[in-house]
């Protein structure tokens, strides 16, 4: 079998912390090329670039779940990185292209879902919560440290090193799985010819809808994913600038708030999660989830001062265990032959709300005339934080 060792979460580990390490580096070059890029209606751009992302995310995202049921995981791993991945570079050398690549790559930005099913097809399901919550704090921990990095470098030798140092990053992210990631799904589960096994009615997002809403468990379990996580999209698109303009945060502050946050919600995801979840059952453990969430928005709105801030933002690391919570009990509820399906439709949903949320938000700064350019000339540094990298990738 080609990887190294046998599948493990460790595998699946790896290659998300690498994809979002690489994205992450990019934070404070990414929103500085949009401005220059798009010099007027700014928020509004890039709403409608996440946009458009955001809905080929939920049209492929099934699609891709599905074939990977049939056909295994490490291949569509590879193509999920690699188009994911492959608008880091046009970065400074086209940025046009740059932007008209993280439209498309949407089509392919559903790691996610592939990485979930990986998981699922390694462990047991008593296992699954732990392992979702690791991976979760995966993604939490490659935002610790690489907003900060990439700050510094393009302090000191300019936007371009990062954008190659990002580069390089998903390039070994791409070896990786090539090289060391072995395939999870059994072979007896696939089929002798590509395609044989395959149902195209399945992998249509509006089949699967239908499905979903005959489906007396899944229904409500993609319906608070949606009203949740559109929230969440759209503070996200605008949430660091509001720091910076609003509570007088400085870039340094901003990076030691990502810092933190994620730290948080590491031992959230890993250590809390598995707590709550033994001690009030899963369902509860995402109610419980949902009920930060509203905390931390309703704080964000109301606050005015920077330790509420930073108050909030341990409600919101706190507020990290629901998807990998969800993520679960979707799982439970799925047959082995189906985890791909299952989990792409909650990606495609959380790739759609990754889309409206911006979009909605962009729409409303340009009704209310808020442009990137009314910043004074003494707050750039702060600007370039503001977009979240989170919203980037699957």
């Amino acid at each position: 079998q080609q990887g190294i060792g046998r599948p493990s979460v460790y595998h699946a580990v790896v290659v998300i912390f690498l994809e979002f390490f690489a994205w992450g580096l990019l934070t404070t070059p990414m929103l500085t090329v949009l401005h220059e890029t798009f010099s007027h209606h700014t928020f509004l751009m890039n709403g409608l670039i996440q946009g458009v992302k955001g809905f080929l995310s939920f049209l492929s995202a099934p699609l891709i779940g599905a074939l990977s049921d049939a056909w295994g995981r490490k291949f569509f791993l590879l193509l999920t990185v690699f188009f994911t991945c492959a608008p880091i570079p046009l970065m400074r050398i086209s940025p046009w292209w740059y932007f008209a690549m993280i439209s498309v790559s949407g089509i392919f930005s559903v790691t996610f879902s592939v990485i979930f099913a990986y998981v699922a097809d390694v462990t047991q399901e008593h296992e699954r919560i732990t392992a979702y919550g690791l991976v979760s704090a995966t993604f939490a921990a490659s935002l610790v440290t690489s907003p900060a990095i990439g700050a510094y470098l393009s302090a000191s030798y300019g936007d371009n090193h990062v954008v190659l140092v990002a580069t390089l990053v998903a390039v070994v992210d791409i070896c990786f799985i090539l090289l060391a990631v072995p395939e999870s799904l059994p072979e007896k589960m696939r089929p002798a010819s590509w395609g044989a096994s395959i149902s195209w009615e399945q992998a249509d997002p509006f089949a699967s809808l239908k499905k979903v809403r005959k489906d007396s468990m899944i229904l409500p379990i993609c319906v608070t994913v949606f009203l949740s996580y559109l929230p969440e999209a759209g503070q996200y698109s605008s949430f660091f600038l509001y720091l910076r303009q609003v509570i007088g945060f400085g870039s340094a502050s901003i990076a030691a708030f990502i810092a933190v946050v994620g730290i948080l919600s590491i031992i959230a995801q890993t250590v809390f999660l598995s707590i709550l979840m033994r001690s009030i059952g899963n369902k509860n453990t995402v109610l419980l989830g949902l009920g930060f969430q509203i905390l931390q928005l309703a704080w964000y709105g109301f606050g005015s001062q920077s330790w509420m801030m930073w108050a909030a933002g341990a409600v919101a690391a706190m507020s990290s265990i629901t998807f990998p919570a969800i993520s679960a009990l979707v799982s439970r509820n799925a047959e082995s032959d189906q985890q791909g399906v299952v989990q792409g439709i909650i990606t495609g949903i959380r790739g759609l709300c990754n889309g409206l949320g911006p979009a909605l938000y962009g729409f409303i700064f340009f009704l209310f005339h808020v442009e990137l350019n009314e910043l004074p000339s003494d707050q750039t540094s702060g600007k370039k934080a503001m977009q979240d990298p989170g919203d980037e990738v699957s």
